[in-house]
């Protein structure tokens, strides 16, 4: 949430498919066929709304939206920073899609507006705001059996009332109480009042290591609705004020999945504040790797418009991607198209394009690692270490199974952790745990397990050497002289009772980066994270290979590869690897198996001799040497 992101979704399309736009009447529009491995979907604002009430309007801009798109349903929003659709405009519009067979979910925004760029929230001790909030509810639901939050059910006001009603709790304490009653009493039970059948959906923004703090509570209100939805929208990782990471559009999907089970109704991805289409369609894309069942496209507005989509700045526009925007609009201007291919295209050539492999990949897996309900620590850290190649998969429920599990900071709000973590090891697990997750556990036992204690120094690293024991250890570093420093915590240990796997140098003195000891029958290891998380990409590729080796140890794939590659696994021995980098990039596969088959054009791939210098190069797994071109992905099925 915050600012809405367009995620700018690029796929090969065959040309046999996209349809010229119609100079005729809206019935003559080819539509796309459906896609086959997802539902799309396209939320309309009221403002929208309110215009397409206009049989006009609405058949000029379904005719724009459809002639570049496949879409099965659309959300008609009713309400929005204190501008209510009418009821005759909401049956009226509901009627023109249900013309086309398009199916119709309402929508409401609950927000009082913004000032200055800030979002402005109901202040829910204000009688007027909460009267505004129920009458927003009961006129959605009167006209709709599905209705969705957008992304403003938060709360942020900090009146004198609200100030006299929190007394001496927290701001976060205050603030989950009071939306816990505000989703019963102004949402919930008036909907149902109106509507029984009515499935109220709340969808949860991109920003979760904070949602406590505002009263979003992804643990007892996420059950209370009738589904959630989840917002992929990440946007430049560098420009916009969240910073967040491309991995996220993928790893909240599986977070969500697993607070709500069956009952995540998909993602949400919007066209703003990108540099380029590629993000756009990087967005879109992953959210549907995450194996999303519906993609929501926000908003109406420009996937109807009739203007060109801006393509940005793209240094690789002249090389063959994943996202080939060059050819895919030389195709559009041989269907005689009068319009220039538009938002629209872009999204449905994106669809398009992941759509051909999905059906092919099974049920995401990943490395298990444990994110408790109302924790915040190392904030986004999974979505860094998703960048850099590591496959995670989040969960608030502590892993108890799992042979190899990774506890960042956020897994110190179970006061059980300890105890927790020593079972683990007890059965034989392997344990890594961050130095954040380190600090945090100080006092509370964890020293029973090991005693490695932060001195609260940092040093700044610009050696990576790895090998412990008698010996020399072998430099990580590409070309000696040429790294960038990296701080990181200094981590005291003792010689002999745990061992460096890795150590970083500076000067003339070492200091733990992994980190490994032996526990009853587990391993536990701490991977040392830099102050800036943002720093794992400097890194050199070696280091970040040490990372996945230990990290990675029971998945089916590992890679070796630059910072900004990721790697998506599943339990059918399919793989996805993509580039986030503006050039190509080498990437080495380490699979455990003989052969790879390219999807879905079935290429066989054969493995290669060992990989010089591979960290992750196993007996029992082959190596392959690939290429992936800027912003690309590319597609595997194991053959053992």
């Amino acid at each position: 949430m915050r600012l809405r992101t367009t995620a700018f979704v690029a796929l090969l399309v065959a040309s046999s498919v996209v349809p010229a736009f119609a100079q005729t009447a809206p019935a003559s529009i080819a539509v796309p066929p459906k896609y086959k491995n997802f539902r799309a979907a396209i939320y309309i604002a009221v403002g929208d709304a309110r215009r397409l009430a206009d049989r006009t309007t609405f058949d000029r801009q379904y005719a724009r939206a459809a002639s570049q798109l496949h879409f099965d349903k659309v959300y008609i929003e009713a309400y929005r920073d204190r501008n209510f659709a009418t009821s005759e405009e909401l049956e009226r519009v509901k009627g023109y899609f249900a013309e086309k067979g398009v199916a119709t979910a309402g929508g409401i925004t609950l927000a009082a507006g913004g000032d200055g760029g800030q979002f402005g929230t109901f202040d829910y001790e204000k009688p007027a705001d909460r009267a505004e909030c129920e009458k927003a509810v009961r006129l959605a639901a009167a006209h709709f059996d599905e209705v969705i939050l957008d992304d403003f059910f938060f709360y942020t006001s900090k009146s004198d009332a609200d100030i006299a009603a929190k007394g001496k709790r927290s701001w976060t304490q205050y603030r989950l109480e009071t939306m816990r009653k505000v989703t019963r009493d102004l949402v919930l039970t008036p909907a149902h009042a109106v509507n029984p059948r009515v499935k109220m959906v709340i969808k949860y923004p991109n920003w979760y290591e904070h949602f406590q703090g505002l009263g979003y509570d992804l643990d007892q209100q996420a059950q209370a609705f009738g589904g959630i939805y989840t917002g992929t929208e990440t946007r430049d990782p560098t420009l916009t004020d969240q910073l967040l990471q491309q991995y996220e559009s993928y790893g909240i999907i599986r977070y969500y999945d697993n607070i709500r089970p069956g009952g995540n109704g998909g993602g949400w991805v919007d066209t703003f504040s990108t540099r380029d289409l590629d993000r756009y369609a990087e967005q879109l894309w992953d959210t549907l790797f995450a194996k999303a069942p519906e993609i929501t496209l926000f908003n109406w507005h420009p996937m109807s418009e009739d203007g060109a989509a801006e393509a940005g700045q793209r240094p690789w526009a002249n090389v063959r991607t994943s996202f080939d925007w060059e050819a895919e609009q030389g195709r559009w201007r041989a269907t005689g198209a009068r319009l220039p291919a538009g938002w629209g295209r872009a999204a449905g050539y994106a669809l398009e394009t992941v759509d051909s492999v999905l059906g092919e990949l099974g049920k995401p897996i990943g490395i298990a690692s444990y994110k408790p309900y109302q924790s915040s620590g190392e904030d986004f850290l999974h979505n860094y270490l998703g960048t850099i190649g590591l496959p995670i998969e989040l969960s608030p429920r502590f892993p108890e199974a799992a042979k190899t599990m990774l506890l960042t900071e956020a897994a110190a709000a179970d006061p059980m952790i300890v105890a927790k973590i020593q079972r683990a090891l007890k059965r034989g697990a392997t344990v890594i745990v961050t130095s954040g997750l380190v600090e945090k556990l100080q006092d509370r036992g964890f020293r029973d397990l090991v005693e490695w204690a932060p001195t609260g120094r940092h040093v700044l690293i610009d050696q990576f050497v790895q090998g412990y024991g008698a010996g020399n250890g072998t430099p990580l570093n590409a070309t000696e002289g040429t790294q960038k420093p990296i701080l990181f915590p200094d981590i005291r240990f003792y010689t002999n009772d745990s061992w460096a796997i890795v150590r970083g140098v500076a000067g003339a003195k070492g200091f733990p980066l992994i980190l490994m000891n032996r526990y009853s029958a587990g391993t536990l290891y701490m991977l040392s994270m830099p102050e800036n998380p943002a720093d794992l990409y400097a890194m050199p590729p070696a280091m970040l290979a040490q990372i996945r080796k230990v990290a990675s140890s029971d998945m089916p794939v590992m890679i070796d590869a630059p910072a900004q590659v990721s790697l998506f696994a599943y339990d059918n021995d399919t793989f996805v690897v993509q580039s986030f980098r503006g050039e190509t990039a080498p990437v080495a596969v380490h699979a455990t198996g003989r052969q790879l088959v390219e999807l879905p054009s079935g290429t066989m791939v054969s493995a290669t001799t060992p990989i010089a210098g591979s960290a992750t190069a196993a007996p029992d797994r082959a190596d392959f040497a690939l290429t992936l071109p800027p912003h690309s992905f590319r597609v595997f099925r194991i053959v053992r």
